[in-house]
Protein backbone atom coordinates (compact mmCIF):
# COMPACT_ATOMS: atom_id res chain seq x y z
CA UNK A 1 0.00 0.00 0.00
CA UNK A 2 1.19 3.51 -0.69
CA UNK A 3 0.18 6.95 0.42
CA UNK A 4 -1.39 9.44 -1.89
CA UNK A 5 1.03 12.21 -2.75
CA UNK A 6 -0.08 15.79 -2.16
CA UNK A 7 -1.88 17.25 -5.15
CA UNK A 8 -3.20 13.94 -6.48
CA UNK A 9 -6.74 12.64 -6.37
CA UNK A 10 -8.06 9.21 -5.55
CA UNK A 11 -8.67 8.46 -9.24
CA UNK A 12 -5.07 9.48 -10.07
CA UNK A 13 -3.80 7.21 -7.31
CA UNK A 14 -5.60 4.21 -8.82
CA UNK A 15 -4.10 4.66 -12.30
CA UNK A 16 -0.86 2.97 -13.29
CA UNK A 17 2.27 5.14 -13.07
CA UNK A 18 2.67 7.39 -16.10
CA UNK A 19 -1.04 7.10 -16.89
CA UNK A 20 -2.34 10.15 -15.02
CA UNK A 21 -3.63 12.28 -17.89
CA UNK A 22 -6.98 12.22 -19.69
CA UNK A 23 -8.17 13.62 -23.00
CA UNK A 24 -10.81 15.87 -21.47
CA UNK A 25 -10.32 18.59 -18.89
CA UNK A 26 -11.90 18.66 -15.46
CA UNK A 27 -14.06 21.52 -16.74
CA UNK A 28 -15.58 19.23 -19.36
CA UNK A 29 -15.96 16.42 -16.82
CA UNK A 30 -17.87 18.72 -14.45
CA UNK A 31 -20.02 19.99 -17.30
CA UNK A 32 -20.82 16.42 -18.38
CA UNK A 33 -21.84 15.50 -14.83
CA UNK A 34 -24.15 18.52 -14.70
CA UNK A 35 -25.59 17.62 -18.12
CA UNK A 36 -26.45 14.18 -16.77
CA UNK A 37 -28.03 15.56 -13.58
CA UNK A 38 -28.34 19.30 -13.04
CA UNK A 39 -29.11 18.86 -9.34
CA UNK A 40 -25.89 17.10 -8.32
CA UNK A 41 -24.11 18.56 -5.31
CA UNK A 42 -20.49 19.59 -5.52
CA UNK A 43 -19.58 16.66 -3.26
CA UNK A 44 -21.15 14.21 -5.70
CA UNK A 45 -19.51 15.82 -8.72
CA UNK A 46 -16.14 15.78 -6.94
CA UNK A 47 -16.46 12.05 -6.30
CA UNK A 48 -17.45 11.32 -9.91
CA UNK A 49 -14.67 13.44 -11.43
CA UNK A 50 -12.02 12.51 -8.86
CA UNK A 51 -11.22 16.04 -7.71
CA UNK A 52 -11.87 18.04 -4.54
CA UNK A 53 -15.12 19.82 -3.76
CA UNK A 54 -13.22 23.10 -3.78
CA UNK A 55 -11.95 22.36 -7.30
CA UNK A 56 -15.53 21.68 -8.43
CA UNK A 57 -16.63 24.99 -6.88
CA UNK A 58 -13.88 26.84 -8.79
CA UNK A 59 -14.78 25.11 -12.05
CA UNK A 60 -18.49 25.83 -11.61
CA UNK A 61 -17.63 29.48 -10.92
CA UNK A 62 -15.47 29.56 -14.07
CA UNK A 63 -18.33 28.11 -16.12
CA UNK A 64 -20.89 30.53 -14.62
CA UNK A 65 -18.58 33.54 -15.09
CA UNK A 66 -17.94 32.56 -18.73
CA UNK A 67 -21.68 32.15 -19.38
CA UNK A 68 -21.67 28.39 -19.97
CA UNK A 69 -23.77 27.70 -16.85
CA UNK A 70 -26.65 29.51 -15.23
CA UNK A 71 -26.90 28.84 -11.51
CA UNK A 72 -30.31 28.80 -9.87
CA UNK A 73 -31.86 27.60 -6.63
CA UNK A 74 -34.41 24.94 -5.84
CA UNK A 75 -35.03 25.24 -2.14
CA UNK A 76 -31.58 25.28 -0.55
CA UNK A 77 -29.90 23.41 -3.39
CA UNK A 78 -28.21 24.81 -6.47
CA UNK A 79 -29.47 23.72 -9.87
CA UNK A 80 -27.75 24.47 -13.14
CA UNK A 81 -28.74 25.18 -16.71
CA UNK A 82 -26.18 24.67 -19.44
CA UNK A 83 -26.07 27.32 -22.18
CA UNK A 84 -25.74 24.84 -25.00
CA UNK A 85 -25.30 27.21 -27.97
CA UNK A 86 -22.01 28.76 -26.81
CA UNK A 87 -18.87 27.81 -28.74
CA UNK A 88 -16.09 25.74 -27.22
CA UNK A 89 -13.25 27.93 -26.00
CA UNK A 90 -10.17 26.63 -27.80
CA UNK A 91 -9.61 27.99 -31.33
CA UNK A 92 -9.36 24.44 -32.73
CA UNK A 93 -12.86 23.64 -31.45
CA UNK A 94 -14.51 27.07 -31.55
CA UNK A 95 -16.65 26.08 -34.56
CA UNK A 96 -18.41 23.54 -32.27
CA UNK A 97 -20.84 24.22 -29.42
CA UNK A 98 -20.96 22.98 -25.85
CA UNK A 99 -24.31 21.36 -26.63
CA UNK A 100 -22.81 19.52 -29.60
CA UNK A 101 -19.99 18.18 -27.43
CA UNK A 102 -22.39 17.03 -24.72
CA UNK A 103 -24.71 15.41 -27.27
CA UNK A 104 -21.76 13.54 -28.78
CA UNK A 105 -20.52 12.31 -25.41
CA UNK A 106 -23.97 11.30 -24.24
CA UNK A 107 -24.63 9.40 -27.50
CA UNK A 108 -21.47 7.39 -26.92
CA UNK A 109 -22.73 6.28 -23.48
CA UNK A 110 -25.60 4.32 -25.02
Amino acid sequence: MFEMTPGTTKSEQDRPAGDSWTFMSNHSHVLLCIAQNNELRTREIAMLVGITERAVQRIVSDLVDAGYLIRGKRGRCNIYEIVRNLPLRHPLESHRTVGGLLDYLKARES
